[in-house]
């Protein structure tokens, strides 16, 4: 594989997105903003967007809340004849500042990003898909 393809997005977490109470946003937000930056990898590697065919090694870090921005980012570590691995992160970067005397629309951009999960994932685009490389 010649060059490393990486994609990335930024998205934040609105009250839609909470789950649970006090504003936890479920894991498996993580694991919808891994597909989507997988199948613009697919998209960049193959001009197809493929299948996701499945995760490994998922690990939840810290939590996520409603306010929060989340960066998910991907990137090809490995090719088969359809199938591409790819390893997942996905940071908090920017979080609604909490305290007393705040206004409820403080956020704090975070000077070091937290890990809040990372994975494993294998994708597969049909050779008959596969339009470019």
């Amino acid at each position: 594989m010649p060059e490393t393809i990486t994609a990335t997005l930024r998205v934040r977490m609105g009250a839609h997105d909470a789950h649970y109470a006090g504003g936890l946003v479920a894991g498996a937000k993580m694991l919808e903003l891994f597909g989507d930056v997988a199948t613009e990898l697919l998209i960049r590697r193959d001009g197809d967007e493929g299948l996701f065919a499945g995760y490994a090694d998922v690990k939840f870090l810290a939590p996520v809340h409603a306010g929060d921005y989340i960066e998910a980012e991907g990137r090809i570590v490995r090719e088969g004849n359809t199938s591409r691995t790819m390893e997942f992160v996905a940071r908090k970067v920017i979080s609604p500042a909490r305290g007393e005397g705040l206004a409820d629309s403080a956020v704090d951009l975070l000077a070091e990003p937290v890990i809040v999960c990372t994975a494993t994932g294998t994708c597969v685009t049909p050779k008959s898909c596969q339009r470019l490389g």
